[in-house]
């Protein structure tokens, strides 16, 4: 389903970047297996399924339909995910045999900023278009084989409507068209599964729910009991309230986990509101890394963990909260938390912070090589934090971003802009036993045109914590450049503004955090820092003291004598 997605994906944020995520579920509408691949979704969509059903109980379903839902309210996460949930029935046509979904993220739904990631909103209303639970493709109840077998038409009423209220219509069709392709390859291959089981096919399912559950209780049972808290903060919202703080507890109980976030800041104004759909999938997601990520996901994976999430904060806000960066960015910091608590419970399990932002960079206006609208929306990576066995992944999305980047040729032939700089950041990762990895820098230029840009990230005040006596990471920040690259002016980590043509956008992402004392760091590793150039002499004297001195002078000649 999920190579389906991605291969007949229309726009690079889905093509490319693999924004999105597949599942299956069973006719009670719990989930049996899921692609690995974006967290962020995957915990949450079963929310957006349950939504689904509650819309359309089963026996109003008929073969070759799908329902098409987005609101973060109503089982999304945020708006510019769009979730397509298809019933998968008997060769009959009577039977509901299981559910296929997948949630792809659109790169423009509407809303008062191109691209949907408004740094700037403070209602769900200016986010874009909301969609409640509705039939997108319409099947006939009873319906012939060739129904159940490759889906209904299409309701181009529904269809139109979406697309008169985004500004890329075209390319959203595109990419609704390889959601119902994904959904159409899971309907087929799980029929086939049918066929081939029959009776059995129900009591299996139930079995591989009830597997993962003894698996993660025996996990969980490892743990030594006892709460576990932790806290850390979000840098804003930008609407100038500052240090938006994450508090959670999380208590072992034999082969159970109560996570808590109560002293979690209420809801706030700007966009930084996760709904609790992300929430419980940043927690699930935190909970897996620390036991057995092998346990196959599902429904019975997480039955042993239970969230407390109070009702009005920024973990599981009211209506009509703006939520777009609580997907994207409350999420990474969700996960920071419930992994720096359950450190206390095991910590050679747990890694330090990753760089806990998504950094989300989009561009919109029209492209001056066509005279269309164009939308452009990209997450970039950065440090993934230290460990107890090795140093952290240099410039990576991590934890609940879980994409790949936009590359370079792509951009520049599908937007009207251009990539002037790219590469890793010296000294961002912090320093450890094992350092965390580092931060990137990427500078674009606004070609030709007067762009709308928003930035929308998380770590330019607050750095990621470092473990086990490991020194936190670098922090985040982003620019205004000049021609030569030189900083020109700094932009707020929340920021929206219009650019002229020629303006330069340089972003940096944080480092992770160092893992372990800094002084049993392994000196062919100090070594092999400074040649590659990920560590400058300064900053190895700096974090590693004396004994890097003879590295630092050893590197310069080396570095001398490659030169001559």
């Amino acid at each position: 389903m999920n190579a389906n997605l991605v291969r007949t994906g229309y726009s690079p944020n889905i093509k490319e970047r693999r924004d999105c995520s597949t599942a299956l579920f069973d006719a009670d509408g719990e989930m049996i297996a899921q692609a690995e691949t974006m967290p962020v979704h995957l915990g949450a969509m079963p929310f957006s399924v349950a939504a689904a059903v509650e819309a359309f109980p089963p026996e109003t379903l008929s073969p070759g339909d799908s329902v098409l839902l987005n609101d973060p309210f109503r089982g999304g996460a945020h708006l510019p995910d769009l979730t397509l949930v298809t019933p998968v029935f008997d060769e009959s046509g009577e039977d509901l045999l299981a559910f296929a979904a997948n949630r792809a993220h659109h790169a423009d739904v509407g809303g008062s900023t191109a691209g949907s990631v408004a740094a700037d909103s403070t209602e769900i209303y200016q986010e874009g278009l909301r969609i409640p639970p509705v039939k997108f493709e319409a099947g006939a109840r009873g319906g012939t084989e060739d129904a159940a077998e490759v889906g209904g038409e299409v309701r181009e009423d529904v269809l139109s409507m979406i697309l008169a209220n985004v500004r890329t219509p075209e390319e959203r069709r595109g990419d609704l068209r390889a959601q119902t392709a994904a959904n159409a390859t899971g309907r087929r291959r799980f029929r086939e599964i049918a066929a081939e089981y029959g009776e059995d096919l129900a009591p299996a399912l139930e079995e591989i729910k009830d597997y993962s559950e003894r698996r993660m209780r025996a996990e969980i049972a490892e743990l030594p009991d006892g709460t576990y808290e932790f806290s850390d903060v979000l840098d804003d919202d930008g609407r100038g309230n500052e240090d938006l703080p994450v508090e959670v507890a999380v208590e072992v109980d034999g082969d159970s986990v109560v996570v808590d976030f109560d002293g979690t800041a209420e809801q706030t104004e700007g966009p930084v509101n996760a709904v609790f759909a992300v929430t419980a999938s940043a927690t699930y997601y935190a909970v897996r890394c620390v036991t057995d990520p092998e346990i196959p996901p599902n429904h019975g994976c997480y039955r042993p963990i239970e969230i407390h999430a109070p009702e009005g904060t920024i973990v599981n806000p009211d209506p009509p909260a703006a939520v777009v960066g609580g997907n994207l960015e409350t999420s990474q910091r969700v996960t920071d938390a419930v992994l720096g608590a359950l450190a206390g419970a095991d910590p050679e399990a747990v890694v330090a912070a990753c760089q806990g932002t998504m950094n989300n960079v989009t561009f919109g206006g029209t492209d001056p090589r066509t005279g269309d609208p164009y939308a452009f929306y990209e997450t970039q990576g950065g440090g993934f934090g230290g460990r107890a066995t090795g140093d952290g992944m240099d410039g990576v999305h991590v934890h609940m971003s879980n994409t790949m980047n936009t590359p370079a040729e792509v951009l520049e032939t599908a937007y009207p802009l251009r990539v002037e700089r790219y590469g890793l950041r010296p000294d961002s990762g912090g320093a450890g036993e094992f350092r965390g990895g580092l931060g990137l820098r990427r500078d674009i230029r606004v070609r030709d045109h007067e762009a709308r840009f928003s930035l929308l990230a998380e770590r330019h005040e607050s750095r990621p914590y470092g473990l086990a006596g490991g020194e936190p990471g670098e922090n985040g920040a982003a620019y205004l450049v000049e021609d030569d690259g030189d900083d020109l002016e700094k932009l707020a980590a929340k920021h929206t503004r219009d650019l002229p043509a020629g303006a330069v956008v340089s972003v940096r992402t944080p480092g992770g955090g160092g893992y372990g004392d800094p002084a049993d760091r392994d000196p062919d590793a100090v070594a092999r820092d400074l040649r590659l150039g990920k560590l400058t002499p300064e900053a190895a004297r700096e974090a590693y003291g004396d004994a890097a001195a003879d590295l630092v002078d050893d590197s310069r000649a080396t570095g001398a004598a490659r030169d001559r």
